[in-house]
């Protein structure tokens, strides 16, 4: 973490209980619009590091649908390090970018299996939460969400993957300042949410911007959270006043 991010997070004490009551606010209501999430570990840390890595730059679907694929087209992951890259990248091809996600998850395989002897990434889960940070992000291609992913949805800590909606969605919401790009507000909401309701905020965020706070046409007037909003209400009044506009033309 840059020393410019760490100084951002050094927050006065007030100002922090107030986004995390804020914060706690807006899990209540949208747990009551998207339902209550328990956390449970979804795969192995392996599983999780690759299938993030295929969901990098495509839709949930055909990332869904590229991972599917590759667990019927091969046995296990040691016959994903032995496969060429060709044959791996034929199998993936409709998650997008075949070819470099292909290599990626190739050498992945391969340096940890030079490294280790084995493909069980089982000793992640003895580590303190920033050596896997650390260890994660020596392979290339494994960014700051893809650690989170694997840290959330396989390793149960308490992180926060930051895609397109979590960030759109929390800088409407005002959590993180309008400026910040997904590495920073990774680290402001990992420091703001509490731990026990990470992954239920996580998800329901997730769900709230894909199904109401869309990027072109957000539908502000039926939005759980407009009086915590103060983007929706500006939304909603630049509607209203466009509408009395148009009647009286």
């Amino acid at each position: 973490m840059s020393e410019a991010i760490k100084a951002s997070l050094r927050y006065s004490e007030s100002h922090f209980l107030v986004m995390n009551k804020k914060i706690k606010r807006l899990s209540d209501l949208l747990e009551k619009g998207y339902g209550k999430k328990v956390w449970k570990v979804q795969a192995d840390p392996l599983s999780v590091l690759l299938e993030t890595i295929l969901s990098q730059n495509t839709s949930d679907n055909n990332s869904h649908k590229a991972f599917s694929h590759l667990r019927s087209k091969f046995k296990n992951w040691d016959e994903v390090r032995k496969a060429k890259v060709k044959k791996i990248a034929d199998t993936i091809r409709l998650g997008g970018l075949a070819s470099i996600k292909a290599l990626r998850i190739k050498n992945i395989l391969v340096q940890i299996y030079e490294e280790n002897h084995n493909l069980n990434l089982s000793f992640l889960k003895r580590w303190r939460t920033n050596k896997v940070r650390s260890w994660l992000q020596r392979f290339k291609g494994v960014g700051d969400k893809t650690i989170a992913c694997v840290l959330l949805f396989s390793l149960k800590r308490p992180a926060m993957p930051v895609d397109t909606h979590v960030l759109r969605v929390s800088k409407r919401l005002g959590l993180v300042p309008q400026k910040s790009d997904a590495t920073k507000a990774e680290a402001i909401l990992e420091r703001l949410v509490p731990k026990n309701l990470i992954y239920q905020f996580h998800l329901n965020l997730i769900a709230h911007g894909r199904m109401v706070c869309k990027a072109a046409n957000p539908n502000c007037p039926d939005c759980v959270l407009l009086e915590n909003c103060d983007y929706g209400k500006k939304f909603c009044s630049r509607v209203l006043r466009h509408r009395r506009n148009a009647r009286q033309e």
